[in-house]
């Protein structure tokens, strides 16, 4: 029997990609489900295939930037599986532009969904994870939690705070020496519409940007990605890197320290698709 089998395991963003790979990875070990996304048509989809594996779900439209809604919906998962033991905080959007041309209200969006809706997630379900006496908070950051690129100012600045938010969190627990450990996920390009559905600046053509991700920067599969994610948190893992492209970089990071920001600019300045 799976490790997982049995446990009570929270998704968001759970509609498509990473999130509806790591609930139907899950849901074949004999995981319960409580899923959820804005995405209702997208959401069903994942019901019905995590269902059709056998698995329990309760699934629920939820916006993580609504505070008190994740809270209340903390308390009604919990209601009905009597404990929750796994939050993978993985709901997420994408935005590409320039600094200097993106309005505070794309920028703002974006840290509403990709940050504070993991700050949201993680306080709402903490105290059920500490109960279980058996808790795990998974928070998906990203490669650019690990290192900058032009034109995602934005997204850097949302996972970069997610991943010091996760480290720091990961100190408390173990300070505090509550039985929940705390992973933090960091994708390289992974074969899903999170491009596709990104917003964009001024100036910049979102389908080009979608194109030139989808074609030269995704590699890994959603269900390879959840593979990964799913066997790094099995081995209570700190940090999960996902993908080549991820490992490299990261490599990169550490050898040359702040030099790689130069590399990365001279690189992309020549193969990013250019603005308007």
């Amino acid at each position: 029997m799976s490790e997982f089998a049995g446990k009570i395991v929270v998704i968001t963003g759970a509609g498509s990609g990473i999130g509806r790979a790591l609930a139907l990875n899950l849901a074949g070990q004999g995981a319960k489900l409580a899923i959820s996304d804005v995405d209702a048509a997208g959401l069903d989809e994942t019901t019905r295939r995590a269902t059709a594996l056998g698995a329990e779900v309760k699934s629920d439209y939820l916006d993580v930037t609504e505070r008190d809604a994740v809270l209340a919906y903390a308390d009604d998962v919990l209601i009905h599986f009597g404990r929750i033991n796994q939050v993978y905080n993985n709901a997420g959007i994408a935005y590409h532009g320039d600094f200097e041309k993106s309005a505070f209200k794309d920028i703002e969006k974006i840290m509403d969904v990709d940050f504070w809706g993991v700050v949201n997630g993680t306080k709402a379900f903490l105290p059920h994870l500490i109960a279980s006496g058996d808790g795990h908070v998974v928070n998906i950051s990203s490669l650019f939690g690990l290192l900058a690129m032009p034109k995602q100012s934005a997204y850097n600045a949302a996972k970069f705070a997610v991943r010091g938010f996760t480290e720091a969190l990961r100190q408390e627990m173990m300070i505090a020496k509550h039985p929940v450990k705390v992973t933090c996920v960091h994708p390289g390009g992974v074969k899903t519409a999170i491009a596709r559905n990104a917003t964009a600046g001024p100036g910049e053509d979102r389908d080009t940007s979608a194109a030139f991700f989808d074609q030269r920067l995704a590699r890994t599969t959603a269900e390879d990605a959840a593979k990964i994610i799913v066997n790094g948190v099995r081995k209570g893992k700190p940090r999960i890197l996902v993908g080549t492209d991820a490992k490299l970089l990261d490599a990169l990071v550490r050898l040359v320290g702040p030099n790689y920001q130069r590399a990365v600019a001279t690189i992309a300045g020549r193969v990013l698709p250019k603005s308007k």
